[in-house]
């Protein structure tokens, strides 16, 4: 490794990092031995943009700029050191090390090729040189949208969102196959049902329906500012021509990568164009909730009957009613409902309703495998599984949902 300006004649360079101390990422420097050699150098920050006019930079392959919590105060320069990069056709990994989620979006944004935390995981940084030197072919042009969206819509959509207060209680379940079931009831030629996920972490509604995620989600969300109804529709994905998807980025990013208005946005151009948008939620809180719990026109609190669910449910009761936030909006959903002949469950659900002052207003029936089996093939349950008792229950909730939908719309 070379710790200095790199010498071209000596060893060809055509790697560097680029930091204010490289010493500062060990892991970094034991990497890039393994993955170069001693075809790499070492560059400081105002360093890199004075090498980058030198003729031995047209040699280099890609530059790994590291950096920690320390570096944000240097953003303007941060960005010039990538944007002079992309302009020389020089490849960008970011590295990055306790860096706020926001600082993060605005280096992406700018043009970084690939992301690595720091400490670096195993094999990490090797992978990523892989994916620069060997891109995944350019998919194929998808035929344009058969339900392409159309300017001067104003529909106005009902908002209705599943909200999970703790792991596996059924949250995408209701939500991909409540959409589904909604979208069998209309009877229009173009879709009327908007199913979003917003859970852009652990988001599983394209596994659920068996859609690949795609780049162009994450890229709206970055634009919102510039999203009008083709940029939205590109987002967006077909389920049998009867609803419109849209699903989680491709990568993992951070919950707050996204603003309340960046999610307002989305909200107002779905309402826009569907009848019914059907969000579902993290678990997490973040900034934008109170967007959602704001513009929910029904707000689906989901829970199971045991000791993590209620304690969740009061934390969150606690919560909003703290921010005095609308917390009557919600609609505490019971997944693996006792049985009408279990009187030992139905007298705890009571309990538990009553301790935590809360009202259960939807009990849901254990599907039993046949969700997991459905979940697995990428189908809704009406489609897989259709006499399975939580879906004919998911399915008379959509009916009532879409019947109230259609009275309120007359009304209008």
């Amino acid at each position: 490794m070379s710790s200095v300006m790199p010498q071209p004649e000596a060893n060809p360079i055509v790697a560097c990092t680029i930091s204010r101390d490289v010493q500062n990422f060990d892991l970094l420097i034991e990497d890039m031995e393994t993955a170069m050699g001693e075809n790499w150098g070492d560059l400081g920050f105002a360093e890199a943009l004075a090498f980058f006019g030198q003729p031995e930079a047209e040699a280099l392959e890609f530059v790994a700029l590291a950096i920690d919590g320390d570096d944000e105060e240097n953003l303007v320069m941060l960005g010039e050191i990538i944007s002079q990069a992309k302009n020389r056709d020089i490849r960008v990994i970011l590295i990055a090390e306790d860096v706020t989620p926001a600082s993060l979006h605005q280096l992406l944004r700018q043009g970084a090729d690939e992301f690595v935390p720091y400490p670096l995981p195993e094999q990490e940084l090797q992978s990523a040189i892989e994916r620069l030197r060997n891109p995944a072919p350019a998919p194929e042009p998808s035929p344009r949208n058969p339900h392409q969206l159309q300017s001067g819509s104003a529909k106005e959509g009902a908002v209705i969102v599943c909200h999970g207060l703790a792991g596996g209680v059924g949250t995408t379940t209701l939500a991909v196959n409540l959409a589904w079931e909604l979208a069998e009831l209309s009877n229009r030629e173009t879709p009327s049902v908007c199913l979003i996920d917003f859970d852009l972490q652990h988001g599983s509604v394209s596994t659920y329906l068996d859609l690949p995620r795609r780049e162009a989600v994450f890229e709206m969300l970055s634009e919102t500012d510039a999203m009008d109804e083709d940029i939205f529709s590109q987002a967006l994905l077909s389920f049998q021509d009867k609803m419109q998807v849209l699903t989680a980025p491709t990568e993992m990013v951070p919950l707050d990568i996204i603003t309340p208005e960046d999610v307002q946005q989305v909200i107002n151009m779905a309402r826009a164009h569907f009848e019914f948008v059907v969000i579902d939620m993290p678990k997490t809180l973040v900034q934008w909730s109170e967007t959602i719990l704001t513009e929910a026109h029904v707000y689906f609190a989901m829970l199971e009957l045991d000791m993590r669910s209620a304690q969740n449910a009061l934390r969150l009761k606690r919560a909003l009613q703290s921010e005095e936030l609308p917390f009557e909006k919600l609609r505490f959903a019971l997944n693996k409902a006792p049985k009408f002949t279990d009187l030992s469950g139905k007298s705890r659900t009571k309990r538990m309703a009553e301790s935590l002052g809360i009202s259960i207003d939807l009990h849901l029936p254990d599907g039993g495998k046949q969700v997991t089996q459905s979940g697995d093939h990428g189908s809704p349950m009406a489609l897989s599984a259709a006499k399975n008792p939580l879906r004919k229950e998911i399915a008379k909730l959509a009916q009532s949902l879409y019947e109230l939908g259609q009275t309120t719309s007359e009304a209008a």
